[in-house]
């Protein structure tokens, strides 16, 4: 999981590239970079470790010179979290200049790094797959330019080839040096991407493509509409924008999980609002808390604040209990699934979240968080309400139980580190500590999603069913990615 922007403008673009990376910061808070081109196609870059706040200063911003930029916030996937070289954006000079952000995971990463190095000649200086994409497009672009002059016709035709050679999930921003912005989705639309536009001063258009809608309003942009799968859109120096559909076959299957924990409940993707598919969830998990759970053995509902609080409200709306807010969070403590670490997520969740305790005192409490991963959070999170005097703890999950690896964009590499691996409901309840533990069911989690959009016909629930719906991960490559995954 990765944030992404880019921005076409008429002035400079430094501050609304900015701007848009504070909104995106729940993505990714590993590292962040910035870049911008000049007309003449000078490219200035901007990258650093840690979070957007704390990574520019004046000096940056003002070296960040030019009218298109785009800009990334980072959560490691691939790759290392603590290698600053592995910071997004990446530049390669040829051909005519390419600099790329890429939100999403390639799954064909050894086949493509041999065919770069035995088939392309090019060189790679890190593990990212973001590097392997940005070698990709380049190599594909100069096969197919005929001439001194790029069109976007030719760019198109070298996104199709980019296609035909990379697997996974990408939504991928790019500004290629004297042309201007080029955006793309795989053809699964794992990984959201969305367009929109504004009126500049002078009248001409400007356009942004960001991961998420609450990007394009806060910046006074209009939604146009979610870049389609495998679809590219580039927008030249001008503001004239050029779209095609680059991919010979597309299903629109778009990842869960966005739904469950990722976005911004004020986001709305691939038609759907969040915040209102949350308010679903919630419907449904309360007709499976009361039909797993003793009469009367609940006295309120509380959320674990943010994410699981829509879902927590209508569960207690429906269930008739009072709802109420037992847990203050300290709102300068990182989101604890993306830190890296067990140690690191096992720490923080003390220092981000606080029990009060006259909520808890001798009451029978229903927990709601929106998913369980590998369970320290949780954990740690049930022993905080019975330290604070809860009488009884029952935990419920907005999302079914998490048994198989994510490899589309989200840290879930390993079976071994996920809770509910070869355990059943009883036994996770046993190692979380609770005395009751409920999920959301399977079909109830994908009716919730997809009821906000009657288009959208298919979903990638892989972390919780074992589908992968690009129909290209093996039992080996799973295998694999465990074995090579960063302790």
């Amino acid at each position: 999981m990765c944030g992404i922007v880019g921005v076409v403008g008429q002035g400079q673009a430094n501050q609304d590239v900015y701007d848009a990376l504070l909104l995106l910061q729940h993505r990714g808070q590993d590292s962040t970079g910035i870049a911008t081109a000049e007309p003449g196609g000078t490219f200035h870059i901007a990258k650093k470790s840690g979070m957007v706040r704390e990574a520019f200063r004046t000096r940056d911003m003002r070296s960040l010179l030019g009218t298109i930029g785009l800009g990334h916030v980072r959560y490691a996937t691939k790759g290392t979290a603590s290698n600053e070289e592995e910071a997004q954006p990446f530049y390669v000079n040829a051909p005519y200049g390419i600099v790329l952000v890429h939100n999403g995971n390639l799954t064909n990463t050894r086949e493509l790094t041999e065919e770069l190095f035995r088939t392309d000649r090019r060189h790679l200086n890190t593990s990212s797959d973001t590097e392997l994409l940005v070698n990709v497009l380049a190599n594909e672009l100069q096969a197919v330019i005929s001439g001194l002059e790029l069109d976007h016709e030719q760019i198109f035709e070298a996104v199709s080839r980019v296609h035909d050679r990379v697997e996974g999930s990408y939504a991928t921003i790019a500004l290629l040096a004297g042309y201007g912005l080029l955006a793309f989705r795989d053809p699964f639309g794992i990984r959201p991407l969305i367009l929109g536009t504004r009126r500049a001063e002078n009248g001409r258009y400007e356009w942004t493509v960001a991961s998420e809608s609450l990007v394009l309003e806060n910046g006074g942009f209009d939604v146009v509409r979610d870049i389609e799968p495998g679809e590219a859109i580039f927008i030249d120096l001008d503001g004239n924008l050029y779209t095609k559909q680059c991919a010979p076959a597309v299903q629109l299957a778009p990842c869960s999980f966005e739904y469950v924990y990722l976005a911004r409940p004020d986001s709305v993707m691939n038609g759907i609002s969040v915040y209102e598919a949350r308010l679903r969830m919630g419907e449904r998990l309360a007709d499976t808390i009361a039909k797993y759970t003793p009469q009367g053995s609940i006295d309120v509902v509380m959320p674990i604040p943010d994410s699981s609080r829509p879902a927590a409200m209508q569960v207690a709306r429906k269930l008739g209990i009072e709802y109420r807010e037992g847990f203050y969070k300290n709102r300068y403590i990182g989101r604890t699934f993306i830190m890296p670490g067990q140690a690191v997520r096992k720490k923080s969740v003390r220092q981000k979240l606080n029990a009060m305790s006259t909520e808890f005192k001798g009451k029978n409490v229903l927990l709601i968080d929106d998913s369980i991963v590998r369970g320290t959070t949780s954990k740690e999170i049930i022993q905080m309400a019975r330290d604070a005097g809860a009488k009884s703890v029952t935990f419920a999950s907005a999302a079914p139980p998490i048994r198989f690896p994510h490899v589309y964009g989200i840290n879930m590499p390993s079976r071994h580190e996920l809770v509910a691996y070869n355990r059943t409901i009883p036994e996770i309840a046993q190692e979380l500590g609770c005395d009751y533990l409920v999920y959301q069911e399977i079909d109830d989690l994908k009716a919730a999603i997809l009821e906000g959009a009657p288009d959208v016909e298919d979903l990638d629930m892989s972390c919780f069913d074992g589908r992968y719906v690009t129909g290209t991960v093996s039992d080996e490559y799973l295998a694999w990615v465990e074995g090579t995954q960063e302790s």
